[in-house]
């Protein structure tokens, strides 16, 4: 679960914890209190893994309940120079499982945001290795069955609404990165102060499915990555770069689409 982080009008906001991760065992007995998020952290995996690990579909978990704390592998092998992307991850997981930056990534890859698909191939050990998965065009997903893994867009906005999608209309408010003991990492393990202009927004995974690609009125395409305490139902919050952004955003009704 998240911290929230107080807008105009309202609490809402990243779980960001503070608690450093301890060695990961491979199983997690629940405790009452305890969160798949903090379970996460405490033992150096993502929420994600845990829930494919043991076929959650949501975050609700029970005390005495098992989870298998299995984490999944994105790092290049030994011998390799380059990493090819699978379901399930996530630029910050692949730079944090290569000992690299999320920038260096990008920059290595000619990389414009964090939008990444399943079998893309990466560079992940510097300009050398860069040449060669450069030479050739990266994996793009079939139109009619791939999602993106993961996307944090630049600051290009598409105002117009897609033409297929869930269409939902929501309570939408706004937050930003940083707030007093929080680690700027979202519930989907988003390093969101490495690029504070991404498009992430936080959602109920009930209602929109964490890892969603959502095209969001007056703000454009962006990556169900986060949740919040407070967002529950029909509501959203999106990321701003500054406080004072979020601020003026206020509290609003507005139309998403859900597109996959």
């Amino acid at each position: 679960m998240k911290k929230p982080l107080l807008t105009l009008t309202a609490l809402a906001g990243l779980s960001l914890g503070v608690a450093a991760p301890a060695s990961a065992a491979s199983t997690h007995t629940v405790q009452s209190g305890d969160t798949l998020y903090r379970i996460a952290v405490n033992n150096g995996v993502s929420v994600n893994d845990i829930k494919q690990a043991n076929s959650l579909n949501s975050n609700m978990i029970y005390p005495n309940q098992v989870l298998k704390l299995a984490k999944s592998e994105a790092k290049a092998t030994a011998s390799s120079n380059t990493y090819t992307v699978k379901s399930g991850d996530t630029l910050y997981r692949i730079a944090t499982n290569n000992g690299v930056s999320v920038n260096q990534l990008m920059t290595w890859n000619g990389l414009k945001s964090d939008l990444i698909f399943p079998g893309q191939q990466f560079a992940v050990k510097g300009a050398k290795a860069a040449s060669v998965a450069n030479s050739a065009p990266a994996a793009k997903p079939k139109a009619s069955t791939s999602a993106p893994v993961t996307k944090q867009s630049t600051s290009t906005t598409q105002t117009q609404a897609p033409a297929s999608g869930k269409t939902m209309t929501v309570e939408a408010t706004a937050y930003t990165p940083y707030c007093a003991g929080c680690s700027g990492i979202t519930a989907t393990g988003i390093d969101v102060r490495s690029n504070p202009n991404q498009k992430v927004i936080a959602v109920d995974p009930s209602v929109i499915p964490l890892g969603s690609k959502v095209w969001v009125e007056g703000y454009g395409e962006a990556i169900a990555g986060d949740t919040g305490g407070a967002i529950k139902g029909n509501k959203i919050d999106l990321l701003m770069p500054t406080q004072q952004q979020a601020l003026n955003f206020g509290r609003k009704s507005i139309t998403i689409k859900v597109l996959n």
